[in-house]
């Protein structure tokens, strides 16, 4: 199915064909978790760090330096706003995600907070 997508930013706008490229049955990356359909729903911080990963992952980029962290930020900040939306608008699903995202996971939050400072 062949998609026109219009997208307006300031001044701009831009009109693209999209054609999916081979088939959606196809598995993701593997590192981008799957947030829809989570039981309770996908918290902001869930949201924003698979956000943050996708950015990651299209830019190469996995420390932003002064030079690409206001484009990196931006793209991250869009992101989020369009995979909230999304979540909000798809149906419920049938069953949960098979796997559970990273920040739900004991051995991560643990990380995360040996790296934080009081």
């Amino acid at each position: 199915m062949d998609v026109t997508v219009v997208v307006t930013q300031g001044d701009n706008t831009v009109t693209v064909d999209h054609r999916p490229s081979g088939s959606y049955g196809e598995p993701m990356c593997r590192n981008i978790t799957e947030l829809r359909g989570l039981q309770p729903s996908a918290t902001d911080a869930e949201i924003e760090a698979a956000a943050r990963q996708y950015v990651r992952k299209v830019s190469g980029i996995t420390h932003p330096t002064d030079r690409t962290r206001e484009s990196f930020e931006r793209a991250v900040v869009d992101i989020h706003r369009i995979t909230t939306a999304l979540l909000a608008e798809l149906p419920d699903r049938r069953q949960p995600p098979l796997t559970v995202p990273p920040l739900r996971r004991e051995s991560v939050r643990a990380r995360i907070a040996a790296r934080t400072p009081d």
